[in-house]
């Protein structure tokens, strides 16, 4: 295998690939990127077993062939070449790649390449088309609501559910719930509900970047969901055990709506917070026409803050793990927003009724914690 590109563009394309490769299997070669040149294309993969990335790069190979090399190493390798142009060959007679960017040159022992995973393909899978701009806007606002406790699997998904007009994702790791409905402009063709990894649809947010655009190709398999987004292709185990029916931890009435300023209240959460450290929540103090914000560590100090709400009734005081109720404001990205309360010992609903532009609504149910009076 040879071939010759720009050191930036394969930069561009490695530094995709290596994301999918392992760092700390016990099979070494997991921990490499196969390169693989055939059919006058060349195309990058790793994979952990439990994601796997494709990347196919725009370049005609001198000669085919395929290696594992170490996907860190090469990396940073590639990022230290003094030229803007590099030739990468495989040396099979002596075992390793040859890397020449100018007057340097790099000589990188692979790995086994028997023991390189087959990824998975589409095949005859139906494949449903998602713009992605909606798509990576909804993963964003609802993604780190997931656990990421391993001992609870069915929590470490977001159950992501498309059909007609509508995609909607919802995450939980059971002391908030994040819900993110998300109208499209045309309708889909096909259906798709499937509980996916948080990491895998962090991974395609983070390809796709901030100014996503053109479509998603998804294409659901029986244990598996593959992603093509360009030349990206990333496929994905489906997470093991039933996603809860969220709709069930909804209380279906509360006692207080309280239309506020998401940024007004954002800010305040964050000042706040930094007063709010070694596990103390953040107290909401509601009385008549105000809420005070207020934090105590002990050996650390306090603050507090007040700003105008329109609240009405008895006085209330909740507690909230400060780090997932900043969250839920961020996540919420409207002007306004509804809180919603029921009594100290009961959850606590942020609602963005609609986005800005009127395509959608967001939901965060977040869990309070029993003040010490």
């Amino acid at each position: 295998m040879k071939f010759s590109i720009d050191k930036e563009r394969f930069l561009a394309s490695l530094g995709i690939a290596v994301r999918g490769a392992s760092t700390r299997s016990a099979i070494q070669t997991l921990a490499g990127v196969m390169i693989r040149a055939e059919d006058g294309a060349v195309e990058l993969q790793a994979t952990d077993m439990e994601l796997g990335v494709r990347v196919g790069v725009q370049v005609e190979p001198e000669r085919d062939g395929s290696a594992v090399v170490p996907g860190r190493l090469l990396l940073d390798v590639v990022r230290s070449l003094p030229k803007d142009e590099l030739s990468f060959e495989y040396r099979s007679s002596q075992g390793d790649v040859e890397l020449v960017s100018g007057p340097a040159r790099f000589h990188l022992r692979t790995l086994p390449a028997d023991e390189f995973p087959r990824l998975p393909e589409v095949g005859d899978a139906t494949v449903m088309k998602l713009p992605a701009p909606a798509f990576v806007e909804t993963v964003n606002r609802v993604a780190r609501a997931a656990s990421r406790d391993e001992t609870r699997p069915h929590l470490t998904g977001v159950l992501v559910s498309a059909a007609e007009r509508e995609l909607r994702m919802v995450a939980t790791d059971s002391y908030r719930l994040s819900v993110k409905e998300t109208s499209l402009e045309q309708p889909l063709d096909g259906s798709l509900e499937a509980n996916v990894p948080a990491r895998t649809l962090q991974e395609l947010g983070r390809i796709a970047g901030a100014g996503a655009a053109g479509e998603i190709e998804v294409a659901s398999l029986e244990h598996q969901v593959i992603f093509r987004l360009g030349d990206v292709t990333l496929s994905s185990r489906l997470v093991e055990g039933r996603f809860p029916n969220y709709k069930q931890l909804l209380p279906e009435a509360f006692e207080h709506e309280l239309r506020v300023s998401t940024a007004e209240l954002l800010e305040v959460v964050r000042r706040v917070s930094l007063l709010a450290q070694k596990n103390a929540p953040l107290r909401l103090s509601f009385s008549e026409g105000a809420l005070e914000i207020s934090a105590q560590t002990p050996d650390i100090g306090e603050a507090s803050e007040s700003l105008p709400v329109p609240f009405k009734g008895e006085p209330l005081e909740i507690g909230f793990n400060p780090d997932f109720l900043r969250e839920g404001l961020e996540s919420a990205e409207a002007d306004e927003l509804v809180l919603k309360l029921i009594s100290p010992l009961r959850p606590g609903l942020i609602e963005s009724a609609a986005d800005g532009d009127g395509t959608g609504s967001f939901l965060y149910l977040v869990m309070p914690i029993r003040l010490n009076v």
